[in-house]
């Protein structure tokens, strides 16, 4: 189990490239909404194979230009050594020390012949190190209710390891909403000498029918009395949104008293859940109320 001194719980939101213009101005709105939370960091998600490159490297500049510490993803499939190491020298001149470093899935379309010269999160991890020493702070990866690709729990576990001592600092863990899940899996990793700080990866409930084919196709359970919740309230997504609030808020307090060094919230590129759960926790100064 993670220790259990958490009196300031480090707060980080994912976004996604925005795809229009439209979406460029909510984002812009969002993030000066969130970041009155006083997040460590927004990470940013970037597509199978670099599909969403540009798109990635706009919205880290404009983080950026705001003075936001800012931890782009990189994935390694479907790229090469050197365009992978001129994409962190580009990250590395704009002053950004933080790395979420991924596999990665193929692009739609592709077959075993357009992985490229990295095919694991590992490799690419020893590669950072390779060329940049310290001057990233890599997390990468971690899947308490284990990746739906992984051979075995066993398997998956020594493939965590392996990004760890490749030279991961961090791990930020796909979401759940089983708390034992985590504390299981955290102990697993300890009793495997993996000290590094796992944070949880939280998402907001707002909207049932995608987080049921988004949790299916990422191996994410969500509990049958939550689905059976959910499915109650058909399209009336006032419920939807206050039950998982609730839900939600519920989980994160228990990650949090049971030592969790943080939470990392899946934004999908809204605010208003967010808000609501950091609220309830007493996290609206980027720490809990006293």
């Amino acid at each position: 189990m993670e220790s259990s001194n958490n009196e300031n719980p480090a707060i980080s939101f994912e976004l996604f490239p925005p795809k229009t213009e439209k979406g460029v101005e909510k984002l812009k709105l969002v993030v000066a909404e969130l970041n009155a939370l006083h997040p460590e960091y927004f990470s940013v998600t970037y597509g199978a194979g670099g599909s969403t490159q540009d798109r990635t490297f706009a919205t880290v500049d404009w983080l950026r230009e705001q003075g936001i510490d800012t931890a782009p993803h990189l994935s390694c499939i479907g790229t090469d050594k050197d365009e992978i190491l001129d994409i962190l020298k580009r990250y590395h001149e704009q002053g950004i020390h933080r790395i979420v470093a991924l596999r990665g899935d193929l692009p739609s379309g592709s077959g075993l012949g357009g992985l490229g010269e990295l095919n694991y999160a590992n490799e690419l991890v020893a590669l950072i190190r390779e060329h940049f020493n310290e001057d990233f702070h890599i997390e990468v990866a971690a899947y308490p209710e284990f990746h739906p690709q992984a051979e075995s729990a066993q398997a998956d576990l020594d493939n965590f390891k392996r990004k760890v001592e490749s030279g991961a600092h961090g791990a930020i863990t796909q979401y759940f909403y089983n708390a034992d899940a985590y504390w299981r899996f955290c102990d697993d990793c300890r009793q495997r000498g993996i000290t590094i700080p796992i944070v949880p990866g939280i998402m907001p409930i707002t909207n049932y029918s995608s987080l049921a084919r988004f949790s299916d196709a990422c191996g994410a359970e969500i509990p049958r009395w939550i689905r059976k919740r959910l499915e109650s309230y058909g399209d009336d997504l006032d419920s939807i949104q206050a039950f998982g609030a609730d839900v939600v808020t519920s989980l994160c307090r228990q990650l949090l008293e049971g030592g969790a060094p943080g939470l990392h919230f899946y934004t999908m590129n809204q605010s208003d859940s967010v808000l609501q759960i950091s609220s309830a926790l007493g996290l609206s100064n980027g720490a809990p109320a006293s």
